[in-house]
């Protein structure tokens, strides 16, 4: 249960990082947690993380950064990197959405700096979705419910995410100009990889 439940912090916070720039207060939020900062040793003992205000740190490195990695230099939409003519499937033939609508995942394009539901951040948020679902079949003791859900996450993982995230990460790890994006990047690689390995080890248990 505890693992399944810091699985679904780990891709909240992933997602969030990487769908949209940082306010004060998410700043704020990393900068007084410690379980968090641990994610992050780059950014730990980076200099202006520890000296520079809040709003300029903002405004002068670290969204400059997100628009860097998500709007100029690089692509983070899937349908980018599995097409062939390299173009961003925006509407109703986007290869995640049967997935979304058959669980009742909305994508809140408002909120998001995201213009397809293929973006990096949208799919790793789905991936919350669903550990979040499987943390409370795991509270009322469902074991049908949390073999479909660790079914579902194996399956969204091999057929969307593992199939482009990886490139995506290792340009944004060789892009970023701020430790924590390279660390963001860092980690989501790392842990898409050993959480598709725990999930096929889960269902073989």
């Amino acid at each position: 249960m505890q693992n399944t439940k810091a699985r679904a912090n780990i891709y909240a916070l992933l997602s969030r990082i990487l769908l949209q720039e940082l306010d004060e207060e998410m700043l704020r939020m990393i900068r007084s947690d410690e379980n968090i900062l641990d994610f992050f040793p780059t950014l730990k003992s980076w200099e202006p993380f520890l000296n520079v205000q809040d709003k300029k740190l903002l405004e002068e490195y670290l969204n400059p950064d997100f628009v860097n990695l998500s709007l100029l230099h690089l692509i983070p939409y899937e349908t980018f990197y599995t097409r062939e003519d390299q173009k961003i499937e925006t509407g109703g033939a986007n290869p995640v959405t049967d997935m979304y609508s058959a669980y009742n995942f909305m994508v809140d394009y408002e909120a998001a700096r995201a213009i397809s539901a293929d973006h990096i951040g949208v799919e790793l948020e789905f991936m919350h979705h669903l550990t979040e679902a499987e943390s409370k079949a795991m509270q009322e003791g469902d074991e049908e419910a949390i073999k479909a859900l660790r079914e579902i996450q194996t399956e969204f993982l091999n057929k969307h995410l593992l199939r482009w995230a990886p490139m995506y990460l290792i340009n944004a790890k060789f892009e970023a100009r701020t430790p924590l994006y390279y660390d963001v990047a860092d980690l989501a690689l790392e842990f898409i990889l050993s959480d598709n390995e725990y999930l096929i080890k889960e269902q073989k248990a």
